[in-house]
């Protein structure tokens, strides 16, 4: 159960999704926060440019190993809209972020977007856990889940 001050972080990063949807891409954002409550970075997808690996989640794992000791990366939070697809939570797990929290899982999303007769992605949407199993991983969230739900449907509907 996320308190006050994360379901805050949580309702920002559905906005993100919702600009990222807006600016004609996939519905997914995220938000790096540290230990002491400061949103430290925030992005959006950007997949639509071509370069499928322009999630959100991997560019605050990048954007955190340039500019964040490893204590203060371990000690962080990075809370997003979706569950990391394999990729990200690599990318997580490599850099030595702390924990996640997600509003929708991996498979929600899958059966989400199989409901809407989208093709399977070329990766397999792996849980957090099963590629990077020492993660403090945290989510569904299900109060803000039918509103990402609803970004997905808009997304694949159009």
């Amino acid at each position: 159960m996320v308190n006050k001050v994360e379901a805050r972080h949580l309702r920002r990063c559905v906005q993100l999704a919702a600009e990222a949807l807006e600016a004609g891409d996939e519905p997914f954002g995220s938000v790096l926060v540290g230990a002491d409550g400061t949103v430290l970075a925030e992005d959006r997808n950007r997949v639509a440019s071509g370069d499928r690996t322009r999630h959100p989640e991997f560019a605050l794992a990048r954007w955190a190993a340039a500019n964040m000791a490893p204590g203060e990366r371990a000690a962080a939070t990075v809370f997003t809209s979706g569950e990391h697809c394999p990729m990200c939570a690599a990318a997580h797990a490599w850099v030595g972020l702390g924990r996640i929290v997600y509003v929708s899982s991996s498979e929600q999303l899958t059966s989400w977007l199989g409901e809407l007769g989208v093709p399977a992605a070329p990766v397999r949407p792996l849980p957090i856990r099963e590629v990077a199993p020492e993660l403090v991983v945290e989510g569904p969230v299900p109060d803000l889940a039918d509103e990402v739900r609803a970004l997905h449907r808009r997304c694949h509907r159009a």
